[in-house]
Parts: structure tokens; C-alpha cells; sequence
């Protein structure tokens, strides 16, 4: 599989970029109005096949005025399967985990060439589980992979990145 930073996102207004040009498209957004406090969230869906996609999303958010979506779909070439929604939803979970550790590292070395650094937050993944429904039983086990690898995790109602954003594209 072609690592996921070496894939093109797609952005609506920007169309297809390299995931360097993704962070500097979220700077220029955030530069529109310095003023503005910015969330960054990720998550991830699939396709409910053995054979899935993974949409993964990275959205900035320019809190109280809405925000931008990035979006990459991941799809493994044969003879990789997914038999079972457990292995999907793990798979979920580390492509998010991915992109916002590379993120973090990324976002942050970036913002520091800026002569004023802009106020954003990049702490959440958005997981597609929850109280509700088949994935209930795994809610425990994402929840501590997400924060294992330093990161706060948010599941339905609350994991829109994952549950609308990315799901739209699966």
C-alpha cells in the first residue's frame, strides 16, 4: 500500500493535493482571519464490504464560522481483506491515528516558521463507534488506542469528521 502522506487529498475549493500542500492550504485558511481560534480534527470511515475503502478526513474548523475539509480514500489492493467490522474499525482508527500524528509533528514545525503563530488545536480524533449499535463492544479498545497514541477520541453523537464528513465518501 502507497503510505497514506504519499497519497493526494481532495479538498472542494482546492481540488487534488499532496498532503504538504493540505497543511499550507490550512494556513492560508487560518491566516484569513488571524484573529480566529482553529480546531483541527481527523477521522475515518469504510465501506462495509471485504473489500472497503477508508475515506480519511482532516478538518479544520474556524470556530463559530464553519470550516474545511481535506479527504483521502485509502483502498488496499487484493489480497488484503477485511472479513469482519472489527478489523474495519481498527483499520479506521489507525489511519487516523497516522494522519494526526504526522500532523501534529508537521503543523507544528510549519506554525513555528510563522512570525505570528496562529491559535489552533489538533487533539481530537473522531472514531465512527458507539453507544448505540453493533459497534458498542468496541468502544473501550478505540478509544484507548486513540489515546495511546496522545490523542483525545470523540464517538457518536459527537464524531461528525468520521460519522458525516468521511462517511459521505465510503
Amino acid at each position: 500500500m502507497e503510505p497514506l502522506i504519499q497519497g493526494k487529498f481532495y479538498n472542494i475549493t482546492a481540488g487534488a493535493l499532496s498532503l504538504a500542500e493540505v497543511l499550507e492550504e490550512m494556513i492560508r485558511y487560518m491566516k484569513a482571519r488571524p484573529e480566529r481560534t482553529y480546531e483541527i480534527i481527523v477521522g475515518c470511515d469504510s465501506s462495509a464490504t471485504e473489500d472497503p475503502t477508508f475515506p480519511v478526513a482532516i478538518v479544520i474548523l474556524r470556530k463559530g464560522e464553519g470550516g474545511r475539509f481535506f479527504l483521502r480514500r485509502v483502498h488496499y489492493p487484493a489480497p488484503r481483506k477485511f472479513y469482519n467490522r472489527h478489523e474495519r474499525i481498527l483499520e479506521e482508527v489507525l489511519l487516523s491515528c497516522e494522519l494526526a500524528l504526522w500532523l501534529r509533528e508537521n503543523f507544528a514545525t510549519r506554525m513555528a516558521q510563522e512570525e505570528q503563530p496562529l491559535p489552533y488545536e489538533l487533539k481530537y480524533i473522531h472514531a465512527d463507534v458507539g453507544e448505540n449499535g453493533a459497534t458498542k463492544d468496541m468502544i473501550r479498545e478505540v478509544v484507548g488506542l486513540i489515546r495511546g497514541n496522545g490523542f483525545e477520541a470523540k464517538i457518536k453523537p459527537e464524531s461528525f469528521v468520521a460519522s458525516s464528513v468521511a462517511d459521505r465518501y465510503s
